[in-house]
């Protein structure tokens, strides 16, 4: 991490410059938890980014939302700050079209990421068709419950009553904050957490979440660790986790880790987002 941009003083460039994108590897981080190769979970981390401008063949600048799918079976993540420097180095450079933006960063990141990148361009002009909404599931932030563990992140919490009968529920927590591991920068997120299987305990799970409060990794690896708790400590036959990031430098990461392949989550802009 010694020669990443975060944490330090990195001079803009307006010159296309590929080279800016910063791949951590993500086996370091899933080693400590006691993942081999073959992964429990499915995933992807869904990136939103908001400042992305480039000039037309005639010199006009053009404006875009964009949207990267990167593959948790990626070998490598993408540090957040190479990739707004990355972004960053386009506004200058002329493209024919917008596909043609989109075909580049597509390119990029997938070197970078080491597994193909899935982009989309959307004009700034259309977003009025993507509306703010909430994390669907069951709120359980207003469980009257005192809470004095903020770290480390704290998985014997996590229960499940006694009761054999499995149940499918999605619970949702606005309450998750984690760090970034080099700046100490706070990072805010909402969590949804759908499952099959014995009925979690809420008031452990929301302990556990808060116990996330000073604790600090990258997003992913967060909600990789999430993901990972809950299927040791609570056993479900199936399991979701989804976190949505707010945005920081013009960037959201949103990754999701799940036992199913193709339930792929949806985009959904929150309202912090």
């Amino acid at each position: 991490m010694h020669d990443s941009p975060l944490g330090r003083v990195v001079a803009t460039s307006t010159d296309y410059a590929p080279q800016l994108l910063f791949p951590i590897a993500r086996a370091s981080a899933r080693s400590a938890l006691g993942l081999a190769d073959a992964l429990p979970f499915h995933g992807v981390d869904i990136w939103n980014a908001y400042e992305l401008s480039w000039l037309d063949a005639r010199g006009k600048p053009c404006i875009a939302l964009g949207e990267f799918r990167v593959p948790a079976t990626s070998a490598n993540l993408i540090e957040s700050k190479s990739l707004k420097l990355y972004l960053g180095s386009l506004q200058q450079t002329r493209f024919d079209d917008r596909d043609g933006v989109a075909a580049l960063i597509a390119r990029d990141l997938a070197q970078a990421a080491g597994a193909e990148v899935d982009v989309v361009l959307t004009p700034a002009n259309h977003a009025e068709d993507a509306p703010l909404v909430n994390l669907a599931g069951e709120s359980i932030d207003d469980l009257d419950i005192a809470i004095d563990d903020y770290g480390p992140p704290r998985p014997d919490h996590l229960h499940t009553h006694a009761d054999p009968v499995a149940v499918t529920e999605t619970l949702v927590s606005h309450l998750l904050k984690t760090n970034c591991p080099v700046t100490g920068q706070p990072d805010w997120a909402s969590v949804q957490i759908r499952y099959r299987g014995a009925r979690i305990e809420r008031a452990g799970l929301l302990r556990y979440l808060v116990s996330f409060r000073g604790h600090d990794d990258f997003h992913e690896q967060c909600v990789e660790r999430i993901f990972v708790d809950l299927q040791r400590r609570c056993a479900p036959t199936q399991l979701s986790v989804y976190a949505r990031y707010t945005r920081r430098g013009g960037l959201d990461i949103n990754p999701w880790r799940s036992t199913l392949a193709d339930a792929a989550p949806d985009n959904p802009r929150g309202v912090r987002q």
